[in-house]
């Protein structure tokens, strides 16, 4: 069995994993003698296949460095997939822990959506660049993406605690802010969600587009840049050698501005544009099924959780977490950007970003032990530092062009 068909198996029985949670925690909604029990039975099918799409995961990740002849973290699609890994290992680690089968409805999304993420990428097995060929990827990678994971946890019962205790019904001033900061944090998951979709859908349809470059100094080469989405942004001073009309489109509607720049800056924006108009489209047609906000839709499964509980768990999480984040994204980077490049701190983008989020959850930990922070203002800290991850991870790599960009390829 290849690693990419072990991928998809992994996918699927996560799939199946978070159904069997959702089911469990309906059910134990019902006024019935018998539905605690049920839900305890659909609580242990849930983890169940939890560790045996982990164990799939697992397979996945040795075959893949078997195909490669080394550790399957060099690019984006290798790095997302592991991180996905991450995430469910620490999920599992989480849960038998605190045995809370509600977070199983919030953990295992955010594994199967970095798993469709990941998906977008190229998937072939790639040579390692030079300054990949180190020990140091091993220790490095694996271990910043460990901590990532016990945040994305952090996240997840953060976002847990708030759906739980934030009063939906009320008119207040301070009520609407919360609803508003919670329904955002909503759309952000769906917009990976329909960034995804998009992807898939263009790819599937054979969608292409290709603009020649204007030429650069010393060399002779013609560069081109080819689009898998409709090219809303064109290169700035590019030409068209070939575009497939889409709904009446058969020129791009702008070039990209100047001061953007960058390794395919243009095609990130318009792909940055598609997802946000991905995004509102598939919201919008969530809404209307929900017929209100998708966090108010979503609170009911959480009556009868204990949000002391929920907010133990996202703690605990970022608390196991950070010192493994600190070796990983700081203290083993920079002893391999001292081998590697000759200096332990160069600014580089995602040398910046990591110090970032490493500083942010630093205050995190130093306002939940110090200023008593628990509750709300806890739970938002841990939302809102996971997208200062996903930004990290995302913005920076694809974004910013830095010593790090080779991860975008």
């Amino acid at each position: 069995m290849d690693s990419s068909t072990l991928l998809f198996l992994a996918f699927i029985v996560y799939s199946v994993a978070f159904m069997i949670f959702v089911i469990g925690i309906t059910g134990k909604k019902l006024n019935r003698e018998d539905s605690e029990a049920k839900s305890e039975k659909w609580g242990k099918a849930g983890i169940i296949f939890s560790i045996i799409g982990f164990l799939c995961h697992a397979a996945f990740f040795f075959t893949r460095w078997a195909e490669a002849g080394h550790i399957p973290t060099s690019n984006m699609f290798e790095f997302m997939t592991f991180l996905a890994m991450m995430v469910m290992l620490a999920f599992i680690i989480v849960y038998f822990i605190y045995r809370s089968q509600v977070l199983g409805v919030f953990a295992l999304p955010v594994g199967i959506i970095i798993i469709a993420y990941a998906s977008v990428f190229p998937k072939e097995v790639q040579p390692l660049i030079p300054a990949l060929q180190s020990y140091w990827l091993k220790i490095h990678v694996t271990t910043a993406a460990a901590g990532e994971a016990f945040f994305a946890v952090g996240f997840a019962a953060g976002l847990m605690y708030l759906i739980r205790t934030i009063n939906f019904n009320t008119k207040d001033p301070a009520g609407k802010k919360e609803r508003f900061g919670v329904e955002i944090t909503m759309f952000f998951l769906v917009t990976i969600v329909a960034f995804v979709v998009t992807i898939f859908s263009f790819n599937a349809a054979g969608y292409n587009a290709k603009f020649a470059l204007p030429a650069t100094e010393g060399s002779a080469i013609q560069q081109t840049a080819e689009y898998v989405l409709p090219p809303i942004v064109m290169p700035k001073d590019s030409q068209v050698i070939e575009m497939k009309p889409f709904i009446g489109m058969t020129e791009p509607l702008f070039e990209s501005p100047s001061w953007f720049k960058g390794s395919g800056a243009a095609r990130k924006l318009n792909t940055v544009i598609w997802s946000l108009i991905g995004g509102i489209i598939l919201y919008a047609v969530l809404r209307l099924i929900a017929r209100k906000p998708l966090s108010a839709a979503i609170s009911p499964l959480m009556k009868g959780i204990d949000p002391e509980d929920i907010d133990e768990i996202s703690y605990r999480a970022i608390a196991i977490g950070y010192p493994i984040f600190t070796l990983g994204a700081l203290i083993f980077a920079m002893i391999w950007a001292a081998e590697a490049w000759g200096r332990f701190w160069g600014w580089d983008p995602k040398e910046v970003w990591a110090l970032i989020t490493w500083l942010y959850y630093a205050a995190y930990l130093h306002f939940r032990l110090s200023r008593g922070w628990q509750g709300k203002k806890s739970a938002w800290l841990a939302v809102i530092g996971f997208i200062v991850v996903m930004f990290t991870l995302i913005g920076v790599n694809l974004v910013i062009a830095g010593l790090h960009s080779y991860a975008g390829v």
